[in-house]
């Protein structure tokens, strides 16, 4: 969600194993890192909207869970970005192909130095209740995601390159000195240096639009009916039972085709229910796939698979013993198998990571950058170790709460004890828990996982890595690593800027401050009179070209 889709979601990072949960598909991307300038933005069309067209009608059954948040200046998850994005809105949007477009803003300009963007209110924009989008109001909402006061863990990720934003989130200004409201329609924004990726960021949920006044006269409970400004309205919630939306008629970019969006929140075999016919569409789990991917059975004309841009990885906290050492770390990372697991336990269903950077990000290279299996020299290093002979107790935390732990975690702590002699034991702790502590770098090792929010390699490097990021969760600190990423941050050259994400992701896998461990691949059902469903690899609003024909 950032992506943290963690073995269980997130950065808003998230999780890989949910397509292979079967229940709640949920994508994120990664993509081209062009400067942003106004083309885009000239047009009020975009690939999957409308102006005008009949009524929406229609209902789409799928299974899910809970939002973490509906807060958008606070998420971090790629579950409670999948709602978000269709409640709320921002100035901009990421199209079906990634490719940024008007949003609340129906245009805007870029002046010659790349600093400042104006951007123009459509005039047609409204909440819920039909106020009009005021410049104000994202004024408002950006300050209220950076005051301290909110403690957003991802507000200066997103909206840290404005000039002032940072003085607010750290309590020395009460408002963000480079945002100017010019007039009720038009927003004036100063970032400090010009950067390709600025706009990716306003597409984030942390950028999104909330109504303030709503949050000042319910701060407890406005989630629970918030007064948004997307193609969708929440209109019910019942913990753990069933979530609805509803479409917004009147939204600035046309009246969606589908009347509504039923979650199921309550357990039970997500394939089942589509059998049954109860749900329209499904993630397959593993022990389902190989039937599925029969020609001759009767699903198999309903499967396809998802590319996304997600890693699922197990980092180390380079602060607490014994992973302060990097000999520690790397006979670690060598000291597991993940081609037997991929090949074994996963049924070959997902492939192993060849590094950070998901396909599809640029800068991406399919050449394997990290630790080959190779249990001898991964001995070798933990008896160079500081630690060599006393490890103390090592715990691998994940998100979860049942008593046992999935089977790809058995085979790496069974890896470690058959090659390391280490014995690691596994702490679990519910989603909200586990990532306060994520936050608060409170673990030793864990496991999650992280899908793009942005189509550009500084929404992954730059956050997880960078000495000074909030979300640095791992505790990493190279001074060479944070020159470069501050010299990639205003790079004009896309060349040599990708170049330079290349050379820090080599320097963090050495490091061996990750352990990559698969990318992502979504293996899905849907049904077939379910038209213009769509499995973008990030997460996206996507709901509003949806048909439903039974």
């Amino acid at each position: 969600m950032s992506s943290k889709l963690t073995l269980a979601i997130g950065g808003v990072a998230a999780v890989l194993m949910l397509a292979l949960a079967g229940i709640l598909l949920i994508v994120v991307s990664g993509g081209g890192g062009d400067k942003g300038d106004s083309g885009p933005s000239a047009s009020k069309t975009a690939d999957d909207a409308s102006d005008s067209g009949p009524a929406a009608s229609g209902e789409l059954r799928i299974r899910g869970d809970d939002p973490l948040f509906l807060d958008p200046a606070v998420i971090q998850d790629a579950g409670s970005a999948f709602y978000a994005v269709e409640i709320f809105s921002g100035l901009v949007r990421l199209d079906k192909d990634l490719q940024l477009q008007p949003d609340v803003a129906e245009r805007w300009d870029v002046s010659p130095d790349g600093k400042t963007y104006t951007f123009y209110i459509d005039p047609k924009a409204t909440f819920h209740d039909g106020r009009p989008v005021l410049a104000g109001d994202v004024k408002a909402s950006w300050e209220r995601a950076l005051s301290p006061d909110t403690a957003s863990v991802v507000a200066e990720n997103f909206l840290g390159d404005i000039v002032g934003a940072k003085d607010l989130s750290r309590g020395r200004a009460d408002a963000i000195s480079g945002v100017r409201v010019v007039d009720d329609g038009t927003l004036e924004v100063t970032i400090d240096a010009p950067k390709q990726y600025f706009l990716y960021k306003l597409a984030y949920t942390t950028a999104f639009i909330v109504d303030t006044e709503q949050i000042t006269a319910n701060p407890r409970r406005w989630t629970q009916k918030p007064n948004g400004t997307g193609p969708f309205k929440l209109k019910e919630w019942k913990l753990g039972e069933r979530l609805v939306l509803e479409a917004y008629d009147r939204h600035h970019l046309g009246a969606p085709k589908l009347k509504t969006v039923r979650v199921e929140l309550s357990g039970g075999s997500a394939l089942v229910a589509y059998e049954d016919g109860d749900i329209d569409v499904t993630g397959v789990g593993l022990d389902d796939l190989e039937r599925i991917q029969d020609p001759s059975d009767a699903l198999n004309d309903e499967y396809q698979t998802v590319q996304r841009q997600s890693v699922d990885y197990i980092g180390f906290n380079v602060n607490t013993p014994p992973f302060d050492d990097p000999k520690v770390r790397q006979a670690f990372a060598l000291a597991v198998d993940r081609e037997k697991i991929a090949e074994v336990i996963l049924k070959s269903a997902i492939p192993v990571a060849t590094g950070v950077l998901p396909p599809g990000v640029p800068g991406y290279t399919p050449t394997e950058k990290t630790y080959p299996y190779d249990p001898e020299r991964a001995k070798q290093l933990l008896s160079e170790s500081k630690y060599a002979d006393n490890l103390g107790e090592i715990t691998l935390a994940e998100s979860g709460a049942g008593a046992t732990v999935g089977p790809t975690t058995e085979a790496i702590i069974q890896y470690w004890k058959d090659n390391l002699g280490v014995d690691v034991q596994i702490q679990q702790a519910e989603s909200a828990t586990f990532f306060d502590d994520i936050d608060e770098g409170r673990y030793q090792m864990f496991h999650l996982g992280w899908i793009m929010d942005y189509p550009d390699p500084e929404d992954i490097l730059d956050i997880l890595f960078h000495s000074k990021s909030r979300q640095n969760s791992t505790r990493y600190s190279n001074a060479e690593v944070d020159a470069k990423l501050e010299q990639a941050r205003t790079e004009a050259d896309t060349e040599k800027r990708l170049a330079l994400y290349q050379e820090i992701e080599k320097i963090v896998i050495d490091d061996a401050a990750w352990m990559p461990m698969f990318f992502d691949v979504g293996h899905v059902l849907v049904k077939p009179y379910v038209k213009n469903y769509i499995f973008p690899p990030l997460v996206i609003e996507k709901f509003r070209d949806v048909e439903v024909n039974r």
